[in-house]
């Protein structure tokens, strides 16, 4: 089968139809002129300056308002004081801060006295101390509440070994057990003295050897 093409112009052309003039004399309405004043810039206002204000500057800071001559000198001290808390300390700050937990023994000494004085007070603060006296293993004093001043007690030495025994019942408030003793023979010649920072059931000894 053939196909015919259609040549033929079935275009309509529509004439220009002119619309009617407006038969109202109609002026352009312009918008009027902007009043200029010193406060307009192209239409808007701006606002008044006003005079400025002077504050008084504080700097900021993370001290809670120390001042210190150097930035960096808080922190360094907050880190000596944690190397402080964290460093290994020796047995004798141990022993100073907890008290001895080994027996004590401060000597023997010889003597022909009949007797002896012995005293004893707390060489620190009052906070408690408590201790008992033993000769020869048997109580002499069953407790005894040590205080700045000395208090103390008359022993009659036997022939032979007379040995005392200091013994801490507590450690007071604070801790150690804190004395301090004083051993005076019958003519007033101090026969020995000395100090303990003792833990709670440790002891401190001396010993007489009456000939």
């Amino acid at each position: 089968m053939n196909a015919q093409i259609d040549s033929r112009n079935n275009s309509i052309s529509i004439p220009a139809v002119e619309s009617p003039k407006d038969s109202s004399d109609s002026k352009s309405i312009l918008p009027s002129k902007p009043i200029e004043s010193p406060n307009t810039f192209k239409g808007l206002s701006t606002p008044k300056t006003t005079p400025q204000f002077n504050f008084p500057k504080k700097e900021f800071s993370m001290t809670g308002g120390e001042v210190f001559g150097n930035p960096g000198e808080l922190y360094t001290k907050q880190l000596d004081k944690h190397i402080e808390s964290t460093r290994l300390i020796t047995p004798e700050e141990v022993e100073q801060r907890n008290g001895s937990r080994t027996d004590q023994f401060f000597g023997d000494f010889k003597s022909k006295s009949k007797f002896v004085n012995i005293a004893y007070r707390d060489h620190g603060a009052v906070d408690g101390d408590l201790i008992q006296v033993r000769v020869n293993d048997d109580v002499v004093v069953a407790r005894v509440f040590l205080t700045n001043s000395f208090s103390g007690l008359k022993l009659d030495l036997k022939p032979g070994i007379n040995k005392i025994d200091f013994v801490a019942l507590n450690q007071g408030e604070s801790g150690p057990n804190t004395a301090e003793f004083i051993v005076v023979d019958d003519t007033g010649n101090v026969v020995s003295s000395n100090q303990w920072n003792l833990a709670t059931g440790v002891k401190a000894t001396i010993i007489l050897i009456k000939e």
